[in-house]
């Protein structure tokens, strides 16, 4: 959410920012009830102002002189008047979370995927000297997948991971989870079902909710990330700057229905509707500066992550057309597929300024004593199942194996090679 002054001094940059984020929302009407609100709360001001005088006038007069009439049309006018403002109110809350945040200067303008900017390529693509199998034939052929049975009872994009898959998912999450502590990030777990007020405090809603599977019995949202209950955790409350940055690693399953990709990435383990994650949130102080520093960390961390699991991938910096409401900024990071022949994105790295902390009243005061409302980033530690298609892919051998990358066989008791 964006502060109210901020619109009403740049009312044409926050335009620009819908149009190039792709969103509609009507500014001018926004600034109209902005206006009609200070006008009317003027008006009740004025009118219960006169109304206290002449309370206590009251009690002192008698006879014709006794004001009793002029305040009983005050609070009759005060009634209607409040009437109107719950109207006004109510709009006025539903633009306001409609509002998006402006990118930051950096952010080139583009619809969609084909419009980000490539930073940089690292790590080789392999040459196989065999006709490589995607990750579906690789899990059939070593008994680590099965997504008949799953869909035959769970539905589309459903799917069971088996034998080894399962040890080389918990391996990959606890390998990313050891790698953010030893970078100063908390490990937690987190609820996975949440009030409403945390999806609309993070900006999942109101935009999202065709994304969110709830439990109408219990007004509850599974959630799609841990970075929504950890930036919730905060909520209504005043941090000490002493502990600014608060660096966390949330490590969850997440649950997202994927409306609007009927007959997209049906094949495999790319688009599922319930996988593990690990997730780094940042909550600092209210600096762009220190923020940014605090982007390339994260976003170093996750370039660290996969150099070490030996994987190639890309960095690219999105387009306005690719960010989300509350986005500044966001960097993916792509990770070569084999079987997909392109850079798919395993990773999201994105600022949110004070869009998260304002929607849910996360402050600070600052060095000079003044409150102002935090900061929040984010970015993707690992996603699983949708990052065992580069493990396996890429780790393949000519006779079906699948060799075990170097750093995570700690955690599979030294296993090297799925045979």
């Amino acid at each position: 959410m964006l502060d109210i002054n901020y619109i009403r001094q740049n009312p044409e940059l926050v335009k620009k920012a819908a149009r190039d984020k792709l969103l509609r929302v009507d500014i001018d009407r926004l600034l109209l009830l902005d206006k009609d609100i200070r006008r009317q709360l003027t008006a009740c001001e004025k009118l219960r102002a006169e109304r206290n005088l002449l309370s206590k006038r009251m009690t002192h007069m008698i006879g014709s002189d006794n004001p009793i009439e002029r305040v009983r049309e005050i609070k009759a006018e005060l009634s209607s008047l409040d009437a109107a403002l719950n109207g006004l109110k109510t709009e006025y809350d539903a633009l306001m979370l409609s509002v998006p945040s402006v990118p930051a200067p950096e952010v080139p303008v583009g619809r969609g995927e084909a419009d980000n900017v490539e930073l940089r390529r690292v790590g080789a693509v392999r040459a196989f000297d065999f006709e490589p199998r995607d990750h579906v034939a690789l899990c059939e052929k070593l008994s680590l997948l099965d997504i008949p049975r799953a869909v035959k009872f769970a539905g589309s994009r459903s799917y069971f991971l088996k034998n080894e898959a399962v040890l080389l998912e918990m391996a990959v999450c606890r390998f990313v989870l050891d790698f953010l502590r030893s970078r100063g990030f908390t490990p937690m777990t987190v609820p996975l079902m949440v009030k409403e007020s945390a999806m609309q405090g993070t900006g999942y809603f109101p935009l999202g909710y065709d994304q969110a599977y709830k439990l109408t019995e219990d007004d509850l949202y599974l959630i799609g990330t841990s970075e929504v209950s950890l930036v919730s955790y905060y909520q209504d409350e005043m941090l000490d700057l002493g502990s600014l940055p608060i660096k966390l690693a949330g490590y969850s399953t997440c649950f997202r229905r994927e409306a609007g990709t009927y007959g997209k990435d049906t094949r495999g383990l790319y688009r599922v509707h319930q996988f593990q994650k690990v997730e780094q949130v940042i909550i600092c102080e209210n600096d762009p500066e220190k923020a940014e520093a605090l982007h390339y960390e994260i976003l170093s961390n996750t370039e660290a992550i996969l150099q070490a699991l030996e994987l190639p991938y890309r960095v690219c910096l999105a387009c306005t057309g690719e960010l989300s409401l509350g986005q500044l900024r966001k960097h993916e990071v792509e990770t070569w597929m084999p079987s997909r022949g392109a850079y798919c994105e395993t990773h999201s790295c994105s600022t949110l300024g004070d869009f998260q902390a304002r929607r849910l009243n996360i402050r600070c005061r600052d060095a000079d004593g003044v409150v102002r409302y935090c900061h929040t980033l984010n970015n993707t530690g690992i996603a699983s199942p949708r990052i065992l298609i580069p493990l396996l892919e890429n780790n393949q051998n000519a006779d079906g194996s699948v060799t075990i990358p170097e750093v995570i066989r700690p955690y599979m008791g030294g296993l090297q090679k799925i045979e």
